[in-house]
């Protein structure tokens, strides 16, 4: 999907809102006994009118193994069949040296033809630039990350009093343009989206971190949103696992409607609808 495809979607469904597709077993309705694809179905056919966008996180699906990957599989599959417009993002944070990420972005992008693929940056260019040479698909860098470790390394300052993760962003952005390259920031990280948008200020940015982990979705848009909307903002827990009981799809349907209407609203304000 093209930067141009992205944004029509955003503004005909007034939402830039992605659900994150992590089902925890622990969280899933008994009667499913662990069917992943099943949960994620439902979870589909009751968001996909307010979401722009899907994110199923690799990790819990490799976690069940070779049931769980063909999962995923499917998972994305039945969205491509049933919901082709929506953007579809595997969240594996892959990278590694260049003939290794080669064949990490022939999976992603040939075998599943999925969007967009999250890549860890810090082995450097050879490590990214081999999920670059696909046409309409995306890299989503790591730019700025919601979790607490994220201090350890990315707010390291070097002699000039920069921090880590904006010489990442500037250097990445000699590799790739706005038309196939994204970067992940934190929705925790808060008033640092105008840092990010003073370096990168035409990017789209997938954004976790709303709901469960407490990002505000109005100070996201106030320093990250742009001309395009520019966002793509993430929520999990929160909707897909709202509700533990038999109506969890009903349930993870109110919640996507909430966030929606709340983005609506935003894009309105910033003069985007």
């Amino acid at each position: 999907m093209n930067r141009e495809k992205l944004i029509a979607q955003i503004r005909a469904k007034r939402s830039f809102l992605c659900v994150g597709l992590d089902p925890d077993l622990g969280k899933m309705p008994e009667y499913l006994n662990g069917d992943l694809l099943e949960f994620n179905k439902q979870i589909v056919d009751a968001t996909a009118k307010y979401a722009i966008a899907y994110k199923p996180n690799l990790a819990f699906y490799e976690v069940q193994g070779v049931k769980g990957y063909e999962a995923f599989e499917r998972t994305v599959q039945y969205i491509k069949t049933n919901y082709p417009d929506i953007f579809i993002i595997a969240d594996a944070k892959r990278g590694d040296i260049g003939n290794t990420s080669k064949m990490y972005a022939q999976s992603f992008f040939e075998t599943l033809d999925v969007d967009a693929v999250t890549v860890a940056p810090y082995m450097g260019e050879d490590s990214v630039t081999p999920f670059l040479g696909y046409n309409e698909k995306w890299v989503i860098l790591l730019g700025l990350t919601s979790n607490k470790g994220s201090h350890d390394f990315q707010l390291i300052r070097d002699e000039n009093g920069t921090p880590l993760f904006e010489n990442v962003l500037r250097r990445s952005m000699q590799w790739a343009d706005s038309s196939n390259m994204m970067y992940v920031v934190g929705a925790t990280q808060g008033s640092m989206f105008a840092d990010i948008r003073r370096i990168a200020p035409n990017h789209f940015l997938l954004v976790p971190g709303v709901g469960a982990q407490g990002g505000s979705l109005s100070e996201v848009a106030k320093y990250g949103m742009t001309p395009d909307c520019g966002l793509i903002v993430n929520s999990s827990r929160g909707i897909i696992h709202a509700s533990k009981d038999n109506d969890f799809a009903t349930v993870a349907g109110e919640k996507a409607r909430e966030l929606q209407e709340q983005m609506e609203n935003l894009l309105k304000e910033h003069g985007i609808l």
